[in-house]
């Protein structure tokens, strides 16, 4: 199954995992895999907040 669909094969365990109800849909429908390292999604790029000089 690797060979021949590895999106399926993360697919399916993870819905294993998931709650057999309507939020486990819900949580299941937010979930992208790719196959492969390229993604269509850019890196997050957070930014540090000093507390201590807020004023």
């Amino acid at each position: 199954m690797m060979k021949k669909n590895p999106i399926a094969l993360v697919e399916h365990a993870v819905r294993g995992m998931l709650p057999k109800s309507r939020l486990g849909r819900a949580i299941f429908k937010n979930m992208h895999v790719y196959a492969g390292n390229t993604h269509p999604h850019e890196a997050q790029n957070p930014k540090k907040i000093e507390l201590n000089h807020i004023k």
